[in-house]
């Protein structure tokens, strides 16, 4: 069966180093915008009998969302024998409970969404807060992958005697992987939020490793005011400005430079295109994107 990759704007680099990784082919989409803003979506290449996948990381979801569904409704309609999507960063899951009375609980409507296009869907590290995963809200194929193991890759093999450092208790899966990985200290702050950009971080005694080079981890670089905050509270132990080391850098507007003004060095995977990308997901994106093909009923 023939296998065809196929991206939405932007993902080009990704797809072809996925495609390159997992031995499948690129098609080829045309996708614009009108001048009112109505998304054009034309199909370049033959589909019928074939494996479709579609890269579209999901960091700017709304501009994304029309797009995608019609790419892949298309490939459908065009014989494709299945339609998986790589989505390395997944949008709508913070809002996993109604907060309030009348909000929408978009982390499931969202899902309803993508499981009604879609027969598989692959991502890195979403964000699985109050639910267990998943298969929970998706109705698909799904595989939530995990980057520390490449995160701790990256620190074992830049940083001499790093002291792992997450911001806040949330944290501490991504920054006890990667230390157990690679056999170094860590600590985890614990945070206080009154907002979405007002955060307090209470630090740990950092004393006992001042010989070390700290690396504050977290899944998500958005406002960028919990990173700030918490490397402010080590540099006022006399340490460094810390390396600032993430899975999905989203960079909300001012938060590179809130980060680089104190001194911090950025350090995302490829999920979300950025300068700060060093780390490279393709070949764990590849490799789950085939096993999961095997997986479905096509």
């Amino acid at each position: 069966m023939t296998m065809m990759l196929f991206s939405l704007p932007g993902n080009e680099p990704l797809a072809r180093s996925i495609a390159d990784q997992a031995g499948w082919r690129l098609g080829a989409l045309d996708v614009r915008r009108f001048p009112d803003e109505e998304s054009y979506v034309r199909l370049c290449s033959v589909v019928a009998g074939c494996a479709t996948a579609i890269v579209c990381t999901l960091a700017r979801p709304d501009a994304q969302i029309m797009p995608l569904l019609f790419a892949a409704r298309l490939l459908r309609e065009s014989g494709a024998r299945s339609v998986q999507l790589i989505a390395p960063y997944l949008a709508y899951m913070r809002q996993d409970r109604r907060f309030h009375d009348g909000e929408a609980l978009t982390s499931r409507q969202f899902a309803q969404l993508i499981s009604s296009e879609f027969d598989g869907l692959v991502t890195v590290d979403p964000h699985l807060h109050r639910y267990r995963n998943l298969g929970e809200i998706y109705s698909i194929e799904t595989a939530a992958l995990a980057a520390a193991p490449l995160l701790a890759d990256w620190v074992l093999g830049n940083i001499d005697k790093p002291l792992i450092i997450g911001p806040d208790s949330e944290s501490e899966q991504w920054a006890g992987a990667i230390a157990q990985h690679i056999g170094a200290p860590h600590v985890v702050f614990t945070k206080s939020r009154r907002g979405d950009r007002d955060v307090l971080i209470a630090a740990s005694d950092l004393t006992e490793w001042k010989d070390r080079v700290p690396i504050l981890v977290d899944d998500v670089i958005s406002s960028g005011q919990t990173l700030a905050n918490a490397a402010r509270e080590i540099t006022a132990q006399g340490f460094p400005a810390p390396v600032c080391l993430a899975v999905h850098g989203l960079f909300a507007t001012g938060s590179e430079t809130l980060l680089t003004d104190i001194g911090c060095r950025l350090v995302t995977t490829d999920s979300i295109p950025h300068p700060s990308n060093s780390i490279a997901l393709s070949p764990l994106l590849g490799e789950a994107l085939t096993a999961q093909l095997a997986t479905l009923d096509v």
